[in-house]
């Protein structure tokens, strides 16, 4: 039987970098399977040489409980040492966003270990980027069941104030590694190295769960519009 960690992903901001190139660094609309697989290696003190294929190799899965709103951040980057010239950077974050991930193995043994690790991290652990530091309560334990059943049964983590702008029932959106013979959305996240001198990415197909996760809402003060909540739940 498959046994499954949640970790809860929330805080001012978040940054999810999947297509990042030279000056332009943007960030997915949910967690990133290398941003996430990242964290677990921090929390394990592994430094960015050792291998993670252990970790790569985990089932893994997002359900979009609050999706937040997009900052756009200007920064100037210069090399001090060398008194070069000054550099404009485009950063983008999620900000007040909340997420569950979901990371499934057939080995709960693996999983009580790295659970350790998170109440104990070796190195601190962020959300994307090194700005982003992760929230106190991002360990949510683990479970004796599959991703998704462990996304489908597990409480509602937006706030209050997200909660009175949405419906009265609405549903959250799962995303998850396709299973063989399924066809998704390519994406290349899956961490091979996290070397600086050679960091490599896999690819994998997302799915979307086509049923979600029903919640009732008792601070909704409006009935549901497909249309709305399939544009703020992109």
């Amino acid at each position: 039987m498959s046994a499954t960690l949640l970790l809860l992903l929330k805080g001012p901001m978040q940054s999810w970098g999947h297509t990042s190139r030279y000056r332009d660094r943007t960030t997915a609309a949910y967690p990133t399977k290398s941003g996430v697989v990242g964290l677990l290696a921090a929390a394990e003190g592994r430094r960015r040489s050792e291998p993670i294929e252990d970790l790569a190799q985990l089932h893994f899965a997002v359900r979009v409980d609050q999706p937040g709103a997009l900052l756009h951040d200007y920064q100037t980057a210069q090399r001090w040492q060398t008194g070069g010239s000054t550099s404009l950077v485009s950063r983008y974050y999620l900000s007040d966003a909340v997420f569950l991930a979901a990371v499934e193995s057939p080995e709960r043994e693996q999983l009580d270990g790295i659970a350790e690790s998170l109440r104990s991290p070796r190195f601190p652990l962020f959300l994307g980027r090194r700005s982003c530091p992760a929230n106190r309560d991002l360990l949510q334990g683990v479970h004796d069941v599959d991703a998704v059943s462990a996304l489908r049964s597990a409480e509602w983590g937006a706030s209050e104030a997200h909660r009175r702008t949405r419906p009265q029932q609405l549903s959250l959106p799962i995303f998850r590694d396709a299973l063989p013979g399924e066809h998704g959305d390519p994406r290349q996240d899956v961490p091979l190295s996290f070397d600086q001198a050679h960091r490599r990415y896999g690819w994998r197909d997302v799915v979307q769960d086509p049923e979600g996760v029903l919640v009732e809402n008792p601070l909704g003060t409006r009935k549901a519009d497909p249309f709305f909540e399939e544009v703020i739940s992109a």
